[in-house]
This record gives structure tokens, C-alpha cells and sequence, in this order.
């Protein structure tokens, strides 16, 4: 299955949402975020409760989703565990935190990770202006590597 074209309009979505999203809450402490199709998956839970506490400088929010998570106050860094794996994607990839990561940079600044061969799958949303692409991935990789790859990306960009 080829990821993008079918859920572009969704990504999009989801930035527009946690964009807005971050504009409103301002100082507000709970980062209002949408839950992934899958997200009461149990291997969400392992992703969860490993999530880093700091992204470079950016402490980690609250949110109200399950199986997501938020750094930055507005929120620079968010991730959502639950949605479909990919296996196919046109998408170039490459390898932080000990995962493969297609990169979707069609919402430049900002920076979409999905995390390639994993059920379900991870997404990493990061606004480049904030944070790094690669620091973010580097941190929050090892808590998605707890859901095992059935393959690895042999589409790599360095």
C-alpha cells in the first residue's frame, strides 16, 4: 500500500489541527491532539510510556489523546502511535533512533516522520524552525523501536 497519496489530505489535516491547535492553547498545559485509528493498541502503550521527557530544550506536554505525545510549548514536536504500517511508500527514508523513518516534507517547515515496517505504525510531526528533525527522531526512536520491524527501507537518503 503507498501511503501518501491516500492519506495526504489526513496529514494535512493533522497539521492544520495540532498548528491551530498550538496557536490556541498558548500557555495551556494539555496539547489537544487527535488519537490514531489504532491508537488502544497494547504496542502503543509500550511506545507511550517511553517517551522521552525532553526534546532538545522542549519538555514534554500533556495531552489529551491516547497514545500521542507533545514537546514544546507551542508544542514543536508531536507524535501519534496507531496508524496503519507501511511496507510500500514512495517516500524517501532513512534511519534515527534505531528505526526507519519515511520523511514527508510536502508541509515544509514542518517535517512528517512515519516509522516504515512497524504495526502499527508512528508518526513524528516536527516543525523545523523549533527543533530538529534528526534530534527529535533520535529521542523518540528507541521507545518506537519496542514494536519490531518486519523490514527494513532499502530507499535510504543520507
Amino acid at each position: 500500500m503507498n501511503f501518501l497519496p491516500k492519506n495526504l489530505r489526513a496529514f494535512s489535516a493533522v497539521v492544520a489541527v495540532g498548528i491551530a491547535t498550538t496557536l490556541l492553547t498558548g500557555c495551556a498545559s494539555t496539547v489537544s491532539l487527535e488519537a490514531a485509528p489504532d491508537a488502544n493498541n497494547p504496542k502503543c502503550a509500550e511506545v507511550s510510556v517511553r517517551l522521552p521527557h525532553q526534546i532538545e530544550a522542549l519538555e514534554r506536554r500533556q495531552t489529551d489523546a491516547q497514545a500521542t505525545g507533545a514537546w514544546g510549548n507551542p508544542a514543536a514536536v508531536i507524535s501519534r502511535c496507531g496508524l496503519p504500517q507501511v511496507l510500500i511508500s514512495t517516500l524517501p527514508c532513512v534511519t534515527a533512533g534505531g528505526v526507519d523513518w519515511l520523511v514527508d516534507d510536502s508541509a515544509k517547515p514542518s517535517y512528517r516522520f512515519i516509522s516504515f515496517a512497524r504495526n502499527p505504525a508512528t508518526e513524528v510531526i516536527v516543525d523545523s524552525k523549533v527543533a530538529s528533525g534528526a534530534t527529535a527522531l533520535d529521542a523518540i526512536g528507541p521507545a518506537v523501536a519496542r514494536i519490531a520491524a518486519t523490514k527494513v527501507c532499502l530507499a535510504k537518503t543520507n
